[in-house]
């Protein structure tokens, strides 16, 4: 009949690995080493270690008053207009918003531009008929309306919350 075959393991210290990788590191990670005593040097310098410490010794203090504060109604609404205009921002193409903000500083440059010219009515009604104005004053348009639809739609729906 076959015998068993012993296998004996020596135990093992963890603490004796750890040891090893400790002495070994220096060698093996010098560099990232010392770009981690720069960094800590230049918290410690800028107090920033100070504060972390301050933060930690205060931190149930601290924790209550954040939670105070964010029980208040205001700071309720104001997390989820957030939200919202986190959902309404994501929805928009970013190329639309370049068009916006190419055109606020141009605008303004324009409106800057001669200031010592006294402004026509006839060169604003010249301006306001050129086909930049009106395909931006159709799209202010649509915004109007739709924006006034939903507020249409959202009084009524606190007018029948509240009764």
């Amino acid at each position: 009949m076959a015998q068993p075959i012993s296998l004996e393991i020596p135990p093992r210290d963890p603490r004796a690995d750890l040891r090893s990788r400790v002495q070994r590191a220096p060698e093996e990670h010098a560099e990232a080493v010392l770009a981690a005593y720069e960094l800590l040097q230049q918290l410690h310098d800028q107090g920033v270690l100070d504060i972390m410490l301050s933060a930690l010794a205060a931190r149930d203090e601290l924790l209550e008053k954040v939670v105070d504060n964010a029980k208040k109604p205001e700071a309720i609404r104001g997390i989820r207009n957030l939200l919202y205009w986190r959902r309404i921002l994501g929805s928009i193409e970013p190329e639309w918003f370049q068009g916006i903000f190419q055109a606020i500083p141009e605008g303004l440059a324009r409106a800057t531009a001669d200031q010592q010219k006294p402004v026509g009515l006839f060169g604003l009604l010249r301006r306001l008929m050129s086909k930049d104005s009106l395909r931006g004053m159709g799209a202010a348009i649509d915004f109007l309306q739709a924006f006034g639809r939903h507020l249409n739609s959202g009084e009524t729906g606190r007018t029948n919350a509240g009764s």
